[in-house]
């Protein structure tokens, strides 16, 4: 479903960086995991994650321990924060990439549903030069597909026209 709310933007960037190489499900397993270590996934409070808040996440087992992802969420809040001040807010930001509407495609089979599209190129291209990593192109596809920024439901399936 289409979501235009910064914290749930902020979340999903969050968790779609952290299932870099891994199963979205590996990842949904520890959604509440994740919600309790970035403290709600305010962005605010994950910008001022010490040294030592990152050491005691990489013990968690609620989350994926990879110093990497874990340090890009943080740095990546920061950036969160610049683009929010900048435009308002991070859905105006990130909206636009798709004209500020949802891309519904029609796709038949699943075997035709890229992983990656010129606006996912933008998108990636955009954030690297603000700061943000762990958010290639393939990463940002998934990341339009589950904030409702393309419909890439398949045409037979209940959920196409719901959203």
């Amino acid at each position: 479903m289409p979501s235009h709310d910064d914290s749930h933007l902020f979340e999903m960037i969050t968790l779609e960086g952290a299932q870099a190489g891994l199963s979205w499900a590996t990842i949904l397993n520890r959604r509440e995991g994740y919600r309790e270590a970035y403290q709600g996934f305010d962005p605010a409070k994950v910008s001022r994650f010490t040294e030592k808040k990152i050491a005691k996440m990489l013990l968690d087992p609620g989350i994926i321990r990879n110093r990497s992802k874990v340090e890009s969420s943080v740095s990546n809040a920061k950036a969160f924060l610049k683009v929010q001040e900048e435009f308002g807010s991070f859905e105006k930001f990130m909206w636009q990439f798709v004209g500020g509407k949802p891309i519904r495609n029609q796709f038949k089979e699943l075997s035709e549903v890229p992983a990656s599209t010129p606006e996912s190129d933008a998108m990636s291209k955009e954030l690297k030069r603000r700061g943000f990593s762990f958010v290639g192109t393939t990463i940002c596809y998934a990341h339009m597909q589950a904030v409702g920024m393309v419909n890439d439901h398949l045409v037979d399936c209940f959920r196409y026209r719901e959203v």
